[in-house]
């Protein structure tokens, strides 16, 4: 009785591994086409792409760029391109350095000397708002940030 048990014990595992195996060359192959697919799409936006970076250099070439720019001078008032046209270093105009406050370098060296770094912002939301000091976060000693 016991032997006839485990002999269909053992067919029943070898039917149900049959259809286990069965399955999986099914999902196999559907896998493999799906990524054959997927390189050909690949394949397709490459020459896309390729083809795109050709027509992009055939349209920026610079004689070409510079008959559109000769055709269209009068519309788009356009000028061509001289060597004055540069400036040197010296003719940009940089804007002033903003105004010091009174008691700038006191209330700075106290505090970075208590904190350590200190950063420095200035919102102006009305006349002559004075810049507050704003100290950066700090980790208590369980490594959570303090408020």
């Amino acid at each position: 009785m016991m032997r006839a048990f485990l002999y269909a014990l053992s067919i029943c595992a070898v039917v149900g591994l049959a259809f286990w195996a069965y399955g999986s060359g099914y999902k196999t192959r559907a896998t493999e086409r799906a990524v054959a697919k997927l390189e050909r799409e690949i394949g397709a936006r490459h020459q896309e792409l390729s083809m795109l970076r050709a027509e992009w250099a055939y349209l920026n070439r610079p004689d070409r760029l510079h008959e559109l720019a000769e055709m269209n001078f009068e519309s788009l008032g356009l000028m061509p391109l001289a060597p004055d046209h540069f400036g040197l270093i010296d003719q940009v105009g940089y804007p002033p350095p903003a105004p010091e406050w009174p008691g700038q370098d006191w209330a700075a060296l106290e505090l970075e000397a208590e904190i350590g770094e200190v950063i420095v912002m200035n919102h102006r939301f009305g006349a002559d708002a004075a810049p507050r000091l704003i100290a950066p976060p700090t980790l208590a000693d369980d490594g959570e940030q303090l408020p």
